[in-house]
């Protein structure tokens, strides 16, 4: 065999010697091979390091290491994962790529199965379903070719080259190829062959490609089915009484597939060699009336994107982790998915075909970092990559065509604008004008269907909606999507019910897809999850990989709790005093008969009735007024009604009684807690007592409640900023993190101006102002008490010229001895002024442990909103107004010095804040901050608190 060099890795072309792309499918009768588990492995440092031999038979890999197919080799001890946004890893000089390229040498020896056909019987096929990021291959000593487009299938014929016992498969992959530059798709740069491996047999007279054309008449209700193969045969549909030839057309009445009835019906192509199974859905997407219409209804998509991500195996997942993921969307509203930013492992459309979910499919394309260049050299602009573009196309809709989840093809992302990319949506259109294509880049939507936007802020999204946007006349006619926003990077996203709002009110904006799915942490030993930089890298991007709607470890973020909320299915509003609530079927399709309606009511947040509710089966954009039972009699407490939508009984993503909406609405008002100043201070040597309290004589500082210790409490405003709160380097709005540790906030010092103990009350004025900077807050404390009860009442006058909000304002204070919280508010999670629509009002219970929220880099989180009371280390708070809770066992400090989980050590202090106001969260780390009305203004305010001792 000869050697060549590795000049084939700085080539634009897709690769040479592999088959024509063609529709992926499971399984068939045809037989096949996996070659998926523990390969041999030699990592060298460069693309030439060493020579072909290792292809040969009969060489001798025994003192090399071993690693897992699929997977990422810098996941199993040889070298390090890099992270970058946008930033290319390496010199920008296309499609020239570094001489240090880490390259993978993998040998696989195998044999076939006994039960394998006889070699002279058809021919065999070897399948790669995803390797990064260029890959050279040889059987049995000859190389049959090498290939580029790292998360898209390649297929080698290899029938000639088997033999039954003994196969040689070596495969040498690159880090980086000129492949490379088409694929800055903001993730973790991973080597290796991550997706599956097959050997397919080809029996003569096998199915080579084929392509279902399931259209649905939403007019007649028919389904008109035409499968087109290359190879001749039959196409049976036992459900339909279906049994026609290839290329035969055939129109029957069908139950339509939509992502809210996903019916899908089973089929059989067969040819003379095969029988292939098929799934059927039938639907029909178009473009009319300037909206995206499925079924001749338009849609509004409540998505999410979705990079592939295991914390332990990258983008190497299995079937199991792939329905998880689809069922967590399922169970959270979730309706559509864009694969950010390729086509995902094949599998995963079958399941969103299988529960419903509609899917834009991602080409595997991103250009990004040549803004850095100010996009000069863009591939997608010049013709010598225009092939590699139109393959990867190809090889995306070729591969997922037959899915009926995939309503929009996506010609990439981040890629810049050039002839490329016209080219690419040419071709889509035809191949396949049944669906419509999608790229944000395009601004003028000359080669779109849509208009697509990242992170446009909640008035410019309105304009869009009342068509006040501008841009070409094609543009103004075509209908809206936020391909990307709500940036979930941290504690966030804020705002969402804000945009959620704007989509249900205007007609043209078809909704969104949150930024992202998941965190791309990655498990470590040293700090739980790392991210950016904890692998040496030169250059990196720090937590920005960590921005999803799920931890690393797939467990939800209030994030997608949140979001779960705003996006609910139907619409509960209820009017206490009226005794109705009104029902609103917020789907596309369904009627409301899949679900079941509950009313229960509460006093103080404990349930004391309920019951079920007749509701009708409202059509989809359909409300009614219901009557609700009458509540109980009023009495002391407060009295809330609560009605929930729950799956009737089970089906394939959701168990029975699974809540797919509430609605919480007022009946009776809370009455506020009231403390006769009846106990007057007694001032000692070094103490002064109120009530039940302590107080040090010189300084006014609180330091007992009864038995319980209490130490250090003040007038708090900082909080360990956000990802949000600071924002990203390329934002032009305020960044408020910025600006707060700017201006001293996070190194408030207190100045004590007064101690008076005087008539009923201790008071105690102070001045809280950051140094080298003249505003500040003038703070009294004001105590009184009842002689069981404790009241403190804090006002606060802004001084100077305060030009920015405030973190939070509210007080902190330390206790010895606290682990078990209950409290009366918002709950189960946190909750901050523009993420509190999922928090709600009861009585919970937790650790303080459980009260904190796992951010992959630690920052504010945790807090509670609406609380009227809680209870922990031996004191009982009452609030008036209600108030935010936060309680941890390190301080704020502490929490915003740290970078990961493993830097915050619990002390013996649990430090807990009251908070009387927070600011938003917004999205800032990439998209705008909270919106003016959830900023925390700096203002004359007063709250106060009760403290009782428990006991």
């Amino acid at each position: 065999m000869s050697f060549r060099t590795a000049d084939y890795v700085e080539d634009v072309s897709p690769g040479s010697g592999t088959l024509p792309p063609r529709a992926w499918y499971a399984s068939s009768d045809a037989a096949s091979l996996s070659l998926n588990g523990s390969w041999r492995f030699r990592l060298s440092p460069t693309a030439d390091a060493e020579d072909a031999a290792f292809a040969e038979p009969g060489y001798d890999s025994g003192g090399w290491a071993e690693v897992s197919v699929p997977g990422h080799w810098v996941l199993q001890g040889h070298g390090s994962p890099i992270y970058t946004n946008h930033r290319y890893p390496f010199p920008v000089d296309p499609p020239r790529v570094p001489t240090e390229n880490p390259t993978g040498d993998h040998l696989r020896v195998f044999d076939l199965p006994a039960h394998w056909p006889d070699l002279t019987d058809g021919g065999c096929v070897l399948r790669f379903d995803g390797v990064e990021s260029c890959a050279r291959v040889w059987l049995n000593g000859t190389d049959i070719g090498e290939f580029k487009g790292s998360r898209l299938p390649h297929e080698f014929a290899v029938g000639q080259l088997l033999r039954p016992r003994g196969n040689v498969l070596a495969v040498r992959v690159h880090q980086w190829s000129a492949g490379s530059y088409l694929e800055d798709q903001d993730q973790w740069w991973l080597p290796g062959i991550f997706r599956d491996v097959t050997l397919l047999h080809r029996p003569a007279g096998a199915v080579r490609d084929f392509f279902v054309h399931a259209s649905y008449d939403h007019v007649t209700g028919a389904g008109t089915l035409r499968v087109d193969s290359d190879v001749p045969g039959r196409v049976t549909v036992p459900d339909l009484g279906v049994d026609v030839a290839t290329g035969e057309p055939v129109t029957v009445p069908v139950g339509p597939w939509t992502a809210e009835t996903p019916t899908l019906y089973d089929g059989v192509l067969a040819t003379d060699g095969e029988r292939v199974p098929l799934r059927i859905g039938f639907r029909t997407v178009a473009l009319a009336d300037g909206l995206i219409k499925v079924n001749g209804r338009p849609v509004l998509f409540k998505g999410v994107n979705r990079h592939e991500w295991h914390p332990r195996r990258g983008r190497a997942l299995d079937r199991e982790t792939m329905r998880a993921d689809v069922l967590l969307m399922k169970r959270h509203n979730i309706n559509a998915v864009r694969t950010s930013h390729y086509p995902p492992h094949p599998a995963f459309l079958s399941l969103c075909d299988e529960l419903g979910l509609w899917v834009i499919d991602e080409c595997d394309l991103e250009t990004h970092g040549f803004t850095e260049l100010g996009w000069r050299d863009n591939p997608v602009d010049d013709d010598r990559w225009t092939p590699a573009l139109l393959d990867r196309a190809a090889r995306m809709v070729e591969r997922d065509k037959n899915h009926p989840s995939v309503l929009i093809w996506s010609l990439g992302n981040e890629a810049g604008t050039g002839r490329g990319l016209t080219a690419m949506a040419e071709w889509i259109r035809g191949r396949d004008s049944s669906r419509l294509v999608h790229y944000e880049g395009d601004r003028t939507c000359r080669d779109t269907d849509m208009y697509a936007r990242m992170y446009a802020a909640h008035a410019e999204v309105e304009r869009i909606g009342r068509g006040l946007d501008g841009g070409t006349g094609r543009r103004r006619r075509l209908p809206f999507i936020q391909c990307e926003y709500g940036h979930a990077m941290g504690n966030g996203p804020g705002g969402l019910a804000d945009y959620q709002r704007l989509f249900e009110s205007y007609e043209r904006l078809q909704g969104g897809f949150v930024w992202e799915w998941i965190d791309h942490g990655i498990e470590d030993e040293r700090y739980g999850f790392a991210y950016g930089g904890d692998f040496g890298e030169e250059l990196h991007d720090g937590n920005f990989v960590c921005d999803g709607l799920l931890f690393p470890d797939r467990r939800p973020s209030p994030g997608l709790v949140e979001y779960k909320k705003v996006i609910e299915p139907v619409g509960i509003d209820g009017d206490g005093a009226g005794g109705t609530v009104r029902i609103v079927n917020k789907q596309d399709f369904a009627d409301l008969s899949a679900f079941a309606f509950t009313w229960a009511y509460q006093v103080d947040g404990e349930t004391v009735e309920s019951g079920g509710l007749p509701v009708p089966a409202l059509a989809p954009g359909e409300s009614a007024e219901v009557k609700l039972p009458p509540p109980p009699p009023a009495g002391p407490g407060e009295t809330q009604g609560t009605v929930r939508a729950v799956l009737a009984a089970g089906t394939a993503w959701g168990p029975r009684g699974h809540v797919v909406a509430w609605g919480r609405f007022p009946v009776t008002a809370r009455r506020v807690p009231s403390v006769a100043a009846t106990a007057r201070p007694v001032a000692g040597e070094r103490r002064i007592t109120l009530g039940p309290a302590a107080f040090d004589a010189r300084t006014g500082a609180l330091t007992a409640i009864g038995a319980v210790p209490v130490t250090g409490l003040r007038l708090d405003v900082w909080r360990a900023t956000t990802d949000n709160d600071d924002g990203a380097a390329w934002q032009t709005d305020t960044r408020y993190g910025l600006l707060w540790r700017r201006l001293g906030l996070h190194r408030m010092r207190h100045r004590l101006d007064a101690v008076e103990a005087e008539g009923d009350a201790l008071t105690v004025r102070t001045r809280v102002a950051p140094a080298a900077r003249e505003v500040g807050l003038a703070t009294v404390y004001r105590w009184t008490s009842d002689g069981g009860r404790l009241r403190l009442t804090v006002s606060v006058s802004p001084e100077g010229d305060w030009t920015v909000p405030l973190p939070r304002l509210g007080i902190r204070f330390g206790l010895s001895a606290a682990d078990r919280v209950r409290w009366f508010g918002g709950g189960p999670g946190e909750a901050y002024p523009d993420t509190r629509s999922a928090a709600l009002p009861g009585r919970w219970e937790s650790t303080v442990d459980d009260l904190q929220t796992p951010y992959v880099r630690p920052q504010e989180n945790g807090a509670r909103a609406d609380v009227r009371w809680a209870e922990l280390g031996g004191l009982r708070v009452e609030g008036d107004p209600e108030f935010w809770f936060t309680a941890r066992r390190w301080t704020t400090e502490q929490l915003d010095a740290a970078a990961h989980l493993s830097d915050l050590a619990p002390g013996d202090t649990v430090w807990v804040n009251l908070d009387h106001g927070q600011h938003g969260i917004g999205s800032q780390s990439c998209g705008p901050g909270p919106l003016p009305r959830y900023h925390l203004r700096a203002e004359p305010a007063e709250f106060s608190f009760v403290f009782s001792p428990l006991g």
